[in-house]
């Protein structure tokens, strides 16, 4: 009995000084849950704030590098490349991807390569180089890889790809907040946040939070109508144009 006593207290110092080590907790939090799209909509700012705290709920021991990522729904997406013949555009090579994201911004506390390597960047998607977009189809790996950078180089021209290697600000270890703009042209959906605490080129601890994008009012009603009835809608678009066509002429006719 005397020597089961000396390696209980060994067990419990050991309990208790795992305990002590144990990764940091991440709360996220977003200024906005919820993102109304109405006409005249030109856009807003998400802030996308939280701390990082002991699992004690105190103030971690550790500094640590943040990184945020916000992400927009998937979709499939075919590019094709325009070539000029005879002097005419006309559609050349193509290359397919079945998981583009229809929104991506990162911010991060430093440069994400000064935060972590290639490897780790590439199995979290830190930054655009390090998307995966999933091509389909049998291409060449060189040519994948050049549309590829054509999809990221046209989504970050039309403000949806975005990448602030110094988007984030800590204050005394525990605060952060990183400020992201959303356009006008973002598609409805659900957006994930999520925050990654790094220490040492490792994702120590990591959280998430949602943002839903929902269109009202009239876009709504006539997105839900292009959804759900395809036929009659594509049957309303065109009888309206002929309709406002056929008024047009009438009007020029009178005058």
């Amino acid at each position: 009995m005397s020597g089961a006593i000396p390696r209980i207290l060994l067990i419990l110092g050991a309990f208790f000084a795992l305990s002590a080590q144990r990764d940091p907790i991440l709360v996220p939090e977003v200024s906005q849950h919820e993102i109304q799209v109405r006409q005249g909509f030109t856009g807003t700012e998400l802030l996308l704030y939280g701390a990082i705290l002991d699992p004690n709920g105190t103030r971690a021991a550790q500094q640590y590098d943040i990184v945020v990522v916000l992400k927009g729904p998937t979709q499939a997406v075919q590019l094709r490349e325009k070539q000029k013949t005879l002097g005419i555009w006309v559609n050349a090579a193509s290359s397919s991807f079945r998981s583009v994201p229809s929104f991506y911004a990162l911010a991060a506390s430093r440069p994400v390569g000064e935060i972590v390597d290639e490897r780790t960047a590439a199995i979290y998607e830190l930054g655009l180089p390090f998307l995966q977009l999933s091509p389909t189809g049998a291409i060449d790996p060189q040519e994948q890889a050049r549309f590829a950078a054509g999809l990221v180089d046209l989504r970050r021209r039309q403000g949806l790809y975005q990448q602030d290697d110094k988007g984030v600000t800590i204050s005394d270890g525990v605060l952060y907040q990183a400020r992201i703009d959303l356009p006008s042209n973002v598609q409805t959906g659900r957006y994930t946040a999520e925050t990654f605490a790094i220490r040492n080129g490792r994702v120590i601890a990591s959280a998430t939070a949602e943002v839903e994008v929902r269109k009202l009012g009239f876009e709504r009603f006539v997105a839900d109508e292009a959804q759900d009835n395809s036929l009659l809608y594509g049957l309303f678009a065109v009888a309206l144009s002929l309709g406002m066509g056929w008024g047009a002429g009438r009007l020029f006719a009178l005058v």
